[in-house]
């Protein structure tokens, strides 16, 4: 069975860049324990975009949802009110997930 890749598209105002980038340094490790985690790479934009994409690759659709509505909702506040008052505002303005299914892969040869 094929991977699948999760690409969230975050668009994030410039003086929130390095909030988000802050945020998500400060959870590394938090999606690398999941079972059929394989990759994450979070990717700043250069030019052109105020768009940041979230990059995750899943040995399974099922994985990511499990993940989902697990890890990741506990990692994002999703349980309700969390400890000492409010979260924090979000870093980015909206949100789009996208979903593909890996056909083709190389890797640099040795």
């Amino acid at each position: 069975m094929p991977s699948v890749v999760k690409i969230n598209v975050l668009t994030v105002p410039a003086e929130q860049r390095e909030v988000l980038e802050q945020r998500f340094a400060s959870r590394a490790g938090a999606v690398e324990g999941s079972d059929g985690f394989e990759w994450f790479e979070l990717l700043r934009p250069l030019e052109g975009t105020d768009q940041y994409l979230v990059y995750t690759r899943w040995r399974s659709e099922e994985d990511f949802q499990n993940w989902m509505n697990g890890s990741m909702k506990a990692a994002h506040g999703g349980g309700g009110g969390g400890e000492g008052g409010e979260r924090p505002k979000p870093a980015a303005s909206g949100s789009t997930l996208w979903s593909f299914e890996v056909v083709q892969q190389a890797s640099p040869k040795n």
